[in-house]
């Protein structure tokens, strides 16, 4: 056997067992942990709040069942209500499924938005949305474990209003992140990721 086809064999060689050792490699990093797979997206966390009707609602009340989260304040003037409507409607088309899905609207202005304000201004959407409040500390915690973002902006008369993500976050039955629903998207298409959510 020649000197270059000894040479080109063994560089096949390297390159098989190179090809096997990223596989395993990869197939670790992919393996579950905690019901979590490393390299997915690691959105969410434990949380424990209060409900718009006085009650605590901790993550762990939710496991076992697919949730949405939704994070704003009751004095915005439009994302949030558009949002919220079209999350009502979403429950309406789910017809009896939409029983199998927990909706999470969270407060991102504890400030002003105590657990009464925000009873009253769920009354104009469904009444599966469930409102979240708590601390500002409690608040900020669920913020930065959902990676979401908000930031009060002064207005005129020394009030304020907050821009804050506006997108609505999917999570599975087992706590896991597994999309989101974007601002104006189209309802056959949130229609068609939420119904995947809930069976999942």
């Amino acid at each position: 056997m020649s000197r270059l086809r000894i040479i080109l064999w063994s560089l096949v060689a390297v390159i098989a067992l190179l090809a096997g050792a990223l596989w395993i490699v990869g197939d670790r990093l992919m393996a579950p942990q905690g019901g979590r797979m490393i390299g997915a997206a690691n959105i969410g966390g434990p949380f424990t709040l209060t409900t718009h009707d006085g009650r605590k609602l901790s993550s762990a009340d939710l496991a076992g069942r697919p949730f949405a989260v939704f994070f704003g304040f009751t004095h915005c003037p439009d994302v949030c209500p558009t949002t919220l409507f079209e999350m009502s409607e979403n429950l309406k088309a789910l017809g009896p499924d939409g029983d199998r899905l927990t909706v999470l609207f969270i407060t991102v202005d504890p400030e002003r938005d105590t657990r009464e304000l925000l009873a009253t201004y769920l009354e104009s959407f469904d009444p599966r949305i469930i409102g979240l409040t708590g601390t500002q500390e409690e608040i900020d915690a669920v913020v930065k474990a959902y990676r979401a973002t908000y930031q009060r902006v002064p207005t005129e008369g020394g009030g304020y209003t907050i821009n804050h993500t506006a997108s609505v976050y999917l999570m599975d039955r087992q706590g896991n992140f597994a999309g989101t629903l974007d601002y104006h998207e189209q309802q056959e298409t949130q229609m068609r990721k939420l119904r995947r959510l809930i069976e999942r």
